[in-house]
């Protein structure tokens, strides 16, 4: 779409990278992506599902720092992105600064599920997702690492050991990690699912034509 791949991201000194993952935020649906390189001006990223149209867009790395951008380009499986100002690439390149070095991407998401724990089946839902965890809401006091069982119907069963708790809200580890791609296939349905359930509420909510 637009211009050809890259044209307008090449005034720039590039810094090519093998893989650096990411999430790109549109319009507060979050999709996992890959920083394939990156300049003061721009990066070109490696997309697992298309992007949707968005008024507001930014990319947030691993350490928790987000920059907004602006989409140039998307073709097959990558797009071109613009920073509005020019950034230092040499912090976006640092995985050791920002809020969270090196922690894994967490995708906030809309995903209910059934917690199963000591013979109960608990109604949870998820606060986010990522390749090795998650953070869920239980109405059940669940113990320091016990191994619970997590039913969400987009999933193969969950096993997970409870690693913080701060009832109702629980920090889960999976006992088998998801590979980036499953975790982009099972995340990005829901998140085009959730935008056109807001988007059918919106249209609800205007009056119809000859109404005040």
């Amino acid at each position: 779409m637009g211009a050809p791949p890259g044209s307008e991201l090449r005034s720039a000194p590039r810094y090519a990278l093998l893989i650096r993952t990411a999430k790109i935020i549109a319009d507060g649906r979050e999709f996992l992506c890959i920083i394939r390189d990156a300049s003061v001006s721009g990066l070109k990223i490696r997309l697992f599902s298309p992007l949707p149209h968005a008024r507001d867009l930014a990319v947030e790395l691993m350490t928790g720092d987000r920059y907004p951008v602006e989409l140039v380009w998307q073709a097959d499986d990558y797009a071109g992105l613009r920073f509005p100002q020019e950034i230092d690439v040499e912090r976006l390149l640092d995985e050791s600064r920002g809020a969270f070095p090196k922690r894994q991407i967490r995708l906030q998401i809309v995903l209910s599920g059934v917690l199963h724990s000591g013979g109960e089946a608990i109604p949870v839902s998820f606060h986010n997702l990522s390749q090795q965890g998650a953070c869920i809401d239980s109405e059940k006091w669940l113990l320091m690492n016990e191994l619970v069982r997590l039913e969400t119907g987009v999933t193969q069963p969950l096993y997970a050991k409870v690693r913080w708790r701060s009832h109702p809200r629980y920090g889960l580890i999976f006992e088998h990690t998801f590979r980036l791609e499953e975790l982009a296939r099972i995340s990005a349905p829901l998140q085009f699912a959730e935008a056109l359930e807001e988007h059918a509420r919106s249209r609800g909510d205007q009056p119809s034509a000859g109404e005040a």
